[in-house]
């Protein structure tokens, strides 16, 4: 009896603990008011957005890497999950070996329209090059074939008018003449979805807000109020960027400038202001009939932009037909007032990814679009063929790696990989472009450190090595870099002197692409059967 006495207190206590915890819980959750910003953090570029019911979905460029254009999915606008990709399948479209750096998929949109989700963007330089679209029922794909169109220009957008009438919204000077430097525009034309081509007339709409605007770009048009509301951006990616708006109550103009212009930009607080370069904005209007904006902003971390751009999020008002950003405070800021949205997080994904799921996991990219099997999963292990392919040339090198999303983390990967060979080496990477990155290779009787700057590679440290299996770690700090290795992760050797993160910023790197870090494998010019095997691989920010 007395037995089953403390047997009933305990399942009672055990039970009342749980309750607590359920209560903390929700009370944590609900007690959220705030967010952060990036809500997208490391290479997001050139977001666009759109609501279908409770739902929201974004997308954003990715330039040569491959797959391309990342759909994610978020029900509070602030926790959003990598749910696919638009381009997804070599027989979509191939970026082609000798595409050069942050050339291929531009800037994209997404909308969606009587059961479709709509994808269309730009793909320059690319072997068949210009602008397509793209409609997938399921906005994780599979997502079809690009229907291209013959069209001018980067950047475009679609818009349905309330008639059902669709929009091509696109970037470009249709008079082929500048009446002063880098004088772009925004045009639109009718575009026939049955037939799947532009038809009717294609109309300048503006060539910006001011008489020496520059790089009119990424339009986007609503219809709000019964009005025309074109908004775009201004003033190239860089620190000039901007957004601004122009009114009308015609789809196809006359377009008055808004004299509130521009309504969101960063230029004017300083090359020294943390967040910058902000512009490249998308509306949405939540269920609740509030206004949200996404747009493409950059950070500094001692005066290096690392993490390239990146996507934020703002409030936005109406006063009549002016979209009001941030009313009171006028920019996107580091924290602020979350949407008054049910909050939504997604489960966490472990550090470690043990390749044991049988395919590779939706945050592994490559460069440009691979034409061969060259990787593979078994056992539970990835493996990557050596091959000539090397990180420095404009191939599709056996490398896959994932987006870098904090100024501080560390990096671990386990390596099982011998050779005879001087030409054969696998490990580490940490890219930003071709001439921009660093290597920890482990090589015949050696480990090694290379950056490669402007296309200048140096080896900066070096370490005798004879085992098979061994862990590479990178350790970041801001600007500080620091490699190191071990046959256990609880005795790892430091290798060479802190290196400096600047080599992958957007100062010393330039171009619209961003920071990978990942695994890497070649056989440095030469034919070779080798393989090397990773047994995971681990991604930690702090």
């Amino acid at each position: 009896m007395k037995t089953k006495i403390i047997m009933l207190l305990l399942l009672c206590s055990i039970t009342l603990s749980a309750q607590v915890l359920d209560n903390a819980t929700a009370i944590k959750t609900t007690d959220i008011t705030t967010f952060k910003n990036p809500i997208l953090p490391g290479y997001h570029p050139d977001p666009s957005i759109c609501r279908v019911g409770d739902d929201y979905y974004m997308v954003n460029s990715t330039f040569e890497w491959f797959p391309g254009m990342p759909i994610h999915h978020s029900k509070d606008l602030v926790n959003w999950e990598l749910i696919g990709y638009a381009l997804h399948s070599p027989e979509q479209l191939s970026l082609q070996e000798g595409l050069d750096d942050y050339m291929g998929i531009f800037a994209v949109s997404i909308r969606y329209n009587n059961g479709l989700f709509y994808i269309i963007t730009t793909c320059v330089n690319c072997e068949k090059g210009g602008n397509f679209y793209m409609t997938a029922k399921n906005p994780a794909g599979p997502w079809s074939k690009p229907v291209w169109l013959d069209a001018p220009g980067i950047d475009p957008s679609l818009m349905w008018d309330d008639d059902g009438t669709c929009y091509y919204v696109g970037h470009g000077n249709l008079k082929e003449k500048q009446e002063w430097p880098d004088q772009q525009g925004v045009w639109a034309q009718e575009l026939d979805l049955k037939q799947e081509k532009l038809v009717g007339k294609r109309v300048q709409l503006t060539h910006g807000h001011a008489n020496n605007a520059v790089w009119s770009e990424g339009p986007h048009i609503y219809k709000i109020n019964g009005k025309y509301l074109l908004m775009h951006a201004e003033g190239g990616t860089g620190y000039n960027h901007a957004t601004v708006v122009h009114h009308s109550d015609s789809i196809f103009g006359p377009y008055i400038a808004d004299q509130v212009n521009p309504v969101l930009a960063h230029r004017n607080l300083g090359k020294d202001y943390p967040i910058h370069s902000v512009g490249h904005t998308d509306l949405v209007q939540t269920q609740k009939g509030d206004w949200w904006a996404v747009m493409l902003g950059k950070r500094y971390v001692d005066g290096y932009t690392l993490l390239a751009r990146e996507t934020f999020l703002t409030p936005v008002t109406f006063e009549g037909q002016t979209p009001i950003f941030n009313p009171g405070v006028g920019k996107v800021l580091a924290e602020d007032k979350r949407p008054d949205l049910p909050w939504s997080p997604f489960p966490i994904k472990p550090a470690r990814d043990n390749f044991d799921s049988g395919k590779l996991d939706l945050e592994w990219n490559m460069l440009r679009t691979p034409q061969s099997d060259w990787y593979a999963l078994n056992d539970e292990k990835l493996e990557l063929q050596l091959r000539p392919n090397t990180l420095s040339e404009l191939t599709n090198p056996s490398l896959i790696a994932r987006r870098i999303e904090d100024f501080k983390f560390t990096t671990s990967l386990k390596l099982d990989f011998n050779s005879r060979k001087s030409n054969e080496k696998a490990g580490m990477i940490i890219y930003r472009r071709s001439g921009c990155h660093y290597q920890f290779l482990k090589e015949k009787g050696a480990l090694v450190v290379i950056k490669t700057l402007k296309g200048v590679e140096t080896e900066v440290a070096r370490a005798p090595f004879k085992g098979k299996s061994v862990i590479l770690k990178a350790s970041a700090n801001n600007l500080d870099l620091q490699f190191s290795y071990g046959v256990t992760e609880d005795a790892m050797k430091l290798i060479g002197n802190v290196q400096n993160m600047n080599v992958i910023s957007f100062e010393m790197a330039d171009g619209f692409n961003g920071p990978y870090i990942g695994m890497y494998a070649t056989s440095s010019g030469k034919t070779s059967k080798a393989k090397a095997v990773f047994d995971w691989f681990d991604y930690i920010g702090k």
